[in-house]
């Protein structure tokens, strides 16, 4: 490989986001302040879109999925509350350090646990575009309280 023909990674290799220059030119849903980091156009990703969100004291999604993406949520403190299902029948909470994660297709609903104190999380979804396809179903209650089990390290 000549010299000229090196790729630039200096250009076109780490790219540091501060965390004070992100984007809020996001969609937005009421009571939820979103920023993205990671974009096609802010960094170049083609298959990730990386960004924040903090959800305000007692908000609340509708019920909707996002398409083919998955997504990972990373809560950095408050107390959330994951609502998922046809019915929305199923709930777990996380807390700072916990990992959520949602498959494609799957009805869910984010909430803030907490009645006083913000939630902060940060997002990761397998795709660029924002797909979210809003739901009309009505909520089982109550939820079924489902606790994760780790398939590889099982408990003794």
């Amino acid at each position: 490989m000549s010299p000229d023909s090196q790729p630039n990674w200096r250009d076109h290799g780490v790219k540091v986001i501060p965390g004070s220059q992100l984007d809020p030119n996001t969609p937005q849903t009421p009571g939820m302040a979103r920023a993205a980091a990671i974009t096609h156009a802010r960094a170049g990703a083609n298959k990730l879109w990386a960004g924040t969100v903090i959800i305000d004291a007692d908000a609340k999604t509708g019920a909707h999925h996002h398409g083919e993406l998955e997504s990972v949520i990373y809560v950095v403190s408050g107390r959330a509350r994951m609502r998922w299902g046809d019915s929305l029948e199923f709930v777990a909470d996380a807390g700072p350090g916990d990992f959520i994660f949602v498959p494609p297709f799957v009805p869910h609903q984010e909430i803030n646990a907490s009645q006083t104190e913000a939630l902060s999380c940060v997002l990761v979804r397998s795709g660029q575009d924002p797909i979210v396809i809003n739901l009309d179903i009505e909520s089982a209650e109550p939820p079924e309280v489902v606790r994760w089990i780790d398939p590889l390290h099982p408990a003794p």
